[in-house]
């Protein structure tokens, strides 16, 4: 028996788009789960659209979520050359015909079809034509003698049996009027030089996967299995596309997403093993099957992933934690001072708290990462006269502190609440306000247990406080 070998084959022409994640994700997981290979193809061949960046970026978005392809990427535009053999072998074989139809011809085909209301199909018109009927000076596209008669069946390993009639696929085109192969083409003669045995994707590839299969018959190759996935739909039913906000990878990177979050999220869009939600990286490799993928459309659902995040957020190592906080720091805001390291790194434990993003771990932490206090205008508004009376008498009492601790701080802020004849909040807002500019945020005492004594002086001490 072949060992199993998987790939994962993006067009590099634009940002990689999450449905094409989670399908390089069952790919992987399906080759990984039986000891096999998982390979990434590059499929190059628009020259127009593709683009290195596009290429690397696909490439670092994998790494990043963790998906690691066997040897190095297939191009397959440096494969063309094998592509045109094959046609060429078809043709010599009667698998495949020269097609001299001019676009004006075919375009008059398709306004027919259009007004009869069905869909349009090549009317085979030199199919059985003698190559001396030839026009002179056109040059021809090569078509694929597709079957006419009766039914084919796919047995899909998602889907189940899957019947279509023959005579509803087109001779299609596998050799453009330049000399370029076409994408059935092309996939059909990689997939059998890199000894694919499972063909996983989406199920708007189902028409593709029939002639691809009648390639692979033609040329008397051991044909790989198929399964369909069902496509990832919006929260509101429609085809997720790449205008979408939050299709691509990136939107996720950006508001600080957690790569084994969206992972674990994508790995139970549209698959399902018992009641369990929650899989570690060895427990996705263990348990995935293709039998436990849906047969119906999965809706992107941008709250549970953030609820993921969360879970995530809240359960790591917080060495980790601050790992993949720093990283972001550094890729998407501003990096991290050293010498703020260390009071971040001690305040992620109330940093985290509620945090749905790395992002909003970030934004907990301004006031500490910011070397001024950076003051919301309609708060500092609550800085009346009373409230610099608690800020100047805490400030009194803070500067015979040696080291500031909950314990030290609960009698102080009592006292004051006591002595003000007021509440908490009375005494924490002005405080939390002086010390980070808003009146949201951390705790009191956490914010003056994270900043430390000198800094917490330095500004209650602000001439504008006083």
């Amino acid at each position: 028996m072949k060992k199993v070998a998987t790939r994962f084959a993006p067009s590099p022409t634009g940002p990689l788009h999450i449905g094409g994640v989670r399908t390089a994700l069952f790919n992987w997981l399906f080759s990984k789960n039986h000891n096999g290979k998982f390979y990434l193809r590059v499929e190059d061949t628009d020259k127009e659209r593709s683009k290195d960046e596009y290429k690397n970026q696909i490439i670092k978005s994998l790494e990043w979520i963790g998906i690691n392809y066997d040897g190095d990427e297939y191009i397959q535009s440096k494969k063309i050359n094998d592509h045109i053999k094959i046609a060429n072998e078809l043709l010599k074989n009667g698998y495949a015909y020269k097609c001299y139809c001019s676009n004006e011809e075919i375009e008059e085909q398709k306004k027919r079809a259009k007004q009869k209301k069905t869909p349009y199909i090549y009317n085979r018109k030199w199919r059985d034509k003698k190559e001396s009927d030839a026009p002179k000076n056109v040059k021809p596209v090569i078509r694929f003698k597709s079957k006419i008669d009766g039914t084919s069946i796919l047995k899909d390993l998602v889907q189940g049996n899957i019947e279509i009639d023959n005579n509803t696929i087109e001779d299609f085109i596998i050799l453009r009027n330049d000399g370029t192969p076409t994408y059935n083409l092309s996939a059909s003669v990689d997939d059998h030089l890199m000894n694919m045995t499972h063909i996983i994707r989406g199920d708007d590839h189902k028409i593709n996967t029939f002639k691809q299969i009648q390639i692979y018959e033609a040329m008397k190759w051991e044909l790989p299995s198929f399964a369909h996935i069902p496509l990832i739909h919006t929260i509101e039913g429609k085809k997720l596309s790449k205008r979408d906000k939050a299709s691509t990878l990136e939107d996720y990177f950006k508001i600080g997403i957690m790569p084994d979050a969206l992972r674990n999220y994508l790995l139970r869009l549209g698959w399902s093993y018992k009641d369990k939600e929650i899989f570690t990286l060895d427990e996705s490799i263990k348990l995935f099957n293709l039998e436990g993928i849906g047969k119906s459309p999965s809706k992107l659902d941008i709250s549970r992933i953030l609820s993921m995040n969360e879970y995530y957020i809240k359960n790591i190592d917080e060495d980790d934690l601050f790992d993949h906080l720093v990283e972001y720091c550094r890729l998407h805001k501003s990096e991290i001072k050293s010498e703020k390291k260390d009071k971040i790194k001690k305040s992620l434990t109330f940093l985290k708290n509620k945090a749905k993003t790395l992002e909003d771990i970030y934004n907990n932490g301004q006031y500490i990462l910011l070397d001024k206090v950076n003051f919301n205008q309609d708060d500092f508004k609550l800085i009346d006269d009373r409230a610099k009376k608690v800020i100047s008498d805490f400030n009194k009492q803070f500067n015979k502190v040696d080291l500031p601790t909950r314990e030290i701080l609960e009698p102080i802020v009592n006292g004051l609440i006591k002595s003000h004849n007021t509440n908490f909040k009375g005494v924490g807002q002005p405080l939390r306000i002086a010390l980070t500019g808003s009146k949201f945020g951390p705790g009191i005492y956490d914010i003056i247990i994270s900043l430390g004594k000198e800094e917490v002086i330095k500004r209650l001490g602000n001439n504008i406080l006083i």
